[in-house]
């Protein structure tokens, strides 16, 4: 195991990732301590000859003490296409799993991706994993399966992608998964936004008429509206509140009896024009 991916106490002891031992775990549950004892010794020695993966099966030569080595095989209940399709959709709408599987370590939470569809990554008892061994002792796990186990947890500890080879999908077909619905919504964000694209080229057409439309007016006959109102749907009536602009303005920034006149003479100017445009509005003579 790579010092990069352990964890350490607090007396800075290594220790195993959380997704060995949870694997580790089924062994622990075991009764018969002495018998793991030896499966431990027999992985540390060097008696597991080989493994190898047979589609989603662990098959392994474990020397015992017969000349020719045990032939041991281990796997589990694989997950439907139905599964790893949701899987794979729910691993890709977070990009830290893919990185963090990649980098060597099992996402903290990944275990919510399986548990939401019914499923669990790993077995919950020894009774879920089918394993047998040539030799003729009849317990299982017999030290050389446990010797299996043993080396898995190794394995599993430099590559967590070899836990999901035991339920049917290996690291290769996972990531060509992720892969594949990585350039589905490509190409869904890119043909979204082509149409935004065409969206907003539409409308800056249609602004660019309106502009010129714009060049063609005249200005100084803008307001001009030939048409006759409707009486009944015009109503002119002066300020209920009988304010006018002065007041809305403020004091005058005069002195006192200045400021008196100015706003007297403004008053009477106000007032008239007011009338003249009431008159105006109305299309009436003085």
């Amino acid at each position: 195991m790579t010092q990069a991916n352990l964890v350490t106490d607090g007396d800075n002891l290594p220790q195993q990732e959380w997704w060995v031992i949870r694997w580790l775990e089924l062994l622990d549950s075991y009764r018969f301590k002495k018998r793991l004892e030896r499966a431990r010794n027999y992985a540390r020695e060097g008696h597991v000859l080989s493994i190898e993966f047979s589609g989603s099966e662990v098959l392994a030569k474990v020397q015992g003490t017969e000349p020719e080595p045990y032939q041991v095989s281990l796997s589990l209940d694989p997950f439907t296409d139905k599964d790893w399709n949701f899987i794979i959709e729910s691993l890709s709408k977070k990009a830290i799993f893919s990185a963090q599987l990649l980098a060597g370590r099992m996402p903290d939470n990944i275990e919510k991706v399986f548990t939401e569809n019914g499923l669990s990554v790993f077995p919950f008892t020894l009774s879920d994993v089918h394993s047998r061994c040539s030799c003729p002792d009849k317990a299982n796990p017999c030290k050389h399966i446990g010797a299996i186990y043993y080396q898995l947890a190794e394995r599993f500890s430099e590559d967590p992608f070899i836990i999901f080879q035991l339920r049917g999908r290996t690291k290769t077909q996972i990531l060509e998964g992720l892969r594949e619905l990585r350039k589905q919504q490509v190409n869904t964000q890119e043909v979204f936004s082509e149409n935004s694209e065409e969206t907003v080229n539409q409308e800056q057409k249609l602004e660019v008429k309106k502009g010129q439309d714009n060049q063609e007016l005249d200005v100084k006959k803008f307001w001009q509206y030939k048409e006759s109102l409707d009486p009944s749907l015009v109503v002119i009536v002066p300020p209920t509140d009988n304010k006018t602009v002065l007041d809305v303005l403020g004091k005058i920034p005069l002195a006192y009896e200045e400021a008196k006149i100015v706003k007297d003479y403004l008053q009477e100017v106000y007032q008239m024009v007011s009338q003249q445009g009431m008159m105006t509005a109305l299309n009436r003579d003085e």
